[in-house]
């Protein structure tokens, strides 16, 4: 068993994931100004555009003068028009309420085992907290599912100014917790971002797998690092 004082999460498709694809949400949200477009398109070019923002502007913007409210504006503009749409005053209204909209607990799930995990962790008394590539939504969108309170403080990678694998945004937890590395691991479902950053630091760390993904990366992680469902954490940890 490995005992521990600090154990650090990822959220997306970690502990949550949408509801439904992003495509089907644009589509519903572009439907009420009369709008159609195929949620198919949009999902495809949803992630052109994510992808193509990321390069250019990696973690938001933050460095070159963006907001992360306007990073995302500008995705949701973009997947609009790759799709065909290019009004750019709807495209503006659509925009900030898909930004609010996807605070709402309708467009997040539980992975299964999310919450029995975190409350049995919670009860082991082993400290909590969050280390995620996401916007200063993630406090509230937490809040909505009812699984802040599971948490010391919530990391984002907009309010670190650094984003996974980077090793300051996991140095930077660290020091907020007071815990050496060694006493500490992050759970992730990305090998290079979750699994590996952490290790880089001293800290242990697990990488939680999906059926049906290719793990390119399988030969790299001892077994006794995978977790096959969040509840299997349960049986390899204890508060230190």
């Amino acid at each position: 068993m490995l005992r521990l004082r600090l154990l650090t999460w990822d959220v997306k498709d970690t502990l949550l994931r949408l509801r439904h694809p992003v495509g089907e949400n644009y589509s519903a949200a572009a439907q009420v100004h009369k709008v159609h477009v195929q949620p198919e398109a949009l999902n495809k070019s949803f992630h052109q555009a994510y992808k193509a923002q990321s390069k250019h502007f990696p973690n938001y913007g933050l460095s070159q003068g963006l907001s992360s409210k306007q990073w995302w504006v500008d995705v949701v503009k973009q997947t609009f028009r790759l799709a065909g749409v290019h009004e750019d005053r709807l495209l503006t209204t659509i925009s900030e309420s898909l930004y609010q909209e996807f605070c709402s607990a309708q467009n997040w799930e539980l992975l299964p085992g999310a919450r029995e995990t975190l409350r049995q962790c919670h009860q082991l008394g082993i400290r909590m907290a969050v280390i995620s590539n996401f916007d200063k939504r993630l406090e509230k969108i937490l809040s909505h599912c009812n699984l802040r309170h599971h948490f010391e403080f919530v990391l984002t990678s907009e309010e670190a100014g650094f984003a996974k694998p980077d090793q300051r945004i996991f140095q930077k937890a660290l020091h907020i917790s007071g815990v050496a590395p060694q006493q500490a691991a992050h759970v992730g479902d990305n090998y290079v971002k979750d699994y590996r950053a952490a290790r880089d630091v001293g800290m242990h760390s697990f990488l939680l797998t999906r059926a049906g993904r290719a793990n390119p990366w399988e030969l790299e992680v001892p077994k006794q690092h995978i977790l096959p469902s969040l509840t299997h954490l349960l049986s390899v940890i204890e508060k230190g």
